[in-house]
């Protein structure tokens, strides 16, 4: 695997790719590695000739209150991870060679980026739009794979790709999960023991209420009670709610609907999200 930091390196190597006639699918993260991501990765393999990963922890998309200088790194544990699984190419460029000085332009994509994590974390899809755009222009993918763990995130990019005109097939790759049917996320280190067991509560009262809504029963009541039983487990909810799958908007008759979910156990924002079949 070849590990660059500059981009003068990265255009080489993605040149000779290009040059090769080669297909290149694309996997960006911001590290921390787990099954989820590696997930991403082996759908990649199947989607193009050369793989390309980036790691990149985004300053653009934390809040001042967030976690940007706890946030997991663990840049050697990631790159035996993916050398192992076959990739060619690790992009990992130092935040002067993303942001360097005088750098003023901020990509925003309304609508979709306004709800649910939108308004929870004012600025927070702002910095994901403008650091995938600028990954895409360093990068040049045929197509790029992100999880559908962050469904909102997904939509935003979709958004953005087809009002920019990217020349990019975005796919989104489900949620992988532990057992017990917790997303898996780089953000579960933080959870202490009681507060991981507890945590299961979070994709069970989706399950619960996308099978309650799908066989007709009161949408907001189903709501209600996921709302109340992830109170009842320890959990501080930002919000639970049902939404169109494309726009994030209020559910359309017969399209495609999503349940999705953000809350706090112990100090660790959680976030989920499961389909409903369409009304």
């Amino acid at each position: 695997m070849q590990t660059v930091r500059q981009l003068p390196e990265l255009r080489d190597a993605i040149s000779g790719y290009r040059a090769a006639g080669e297909r290149v699918a694309f996997v960006p993260t911001m590290g921390a590695l787990h099954a989820g991501h590696m997930a991403l990765v082996a759908e990649a393999k199947l989607a193009g000739n050369r793989v390309v990963v980036s790691i990149f922890v985004n300053p653009k998309q934390f809040g001042p209150n967030e976690d940007l200088a706890k946030y997991p790194r663990k840049e050697q544990i990631d790159s035996r991870m993916l050398s192992d699984a076959g990739v060619d190419l690790l992009w990992l460029p130092p935040v002067e060679v993303m942001y360097p000085e005088g750098h003023s332009t901020n990509i925003s994509v309304a609508g979709v980026s306004e709800p649910l994590d939108g308004a929870a974390r004012p600025g927070h899809f702002d910095g994901v739009a403008t650091v995938v755009a600028k990954l895409f222009n360093q990068v040049k993918p045929d197509v790029a794979l992100f999880g559908e763990k962050d469904f909102q995130q997904l939509a935003v990019i979709r958004r953005m790709v087809a009002d920019l005109d990217f020349d990019i097939d975005v796919r989104g790759v489900p949620t992988q999960r532990d057992d017990d049917g917790l997303a898996l996320s780089s953000r579960n280190v933080y959870l202490m023991p009681e507060d991981r067991t507890a945590a299961v509560a979070l994709p069970r009262a989706l399950g619960v209420a996308a099978r309650a809504i799908e066989k007709g029963d009161d949408t907001e009541a189903a709501l209600a009670t996921a709302r109340a039983s992830l109170e009842a487990a320890g959990f501080e909810v930002d919000y639970v709610e049902l939404t169109d799958a494309e726009t994030l908007g209020a559910p359309v008759p017969g399209q495609p609907r999503r349940l999705l979910a953000a809350a706090r156990i112990g100090g660790t924002r959680l976030i989920d999200n499961i389909a409903v079949e369409p009304a």
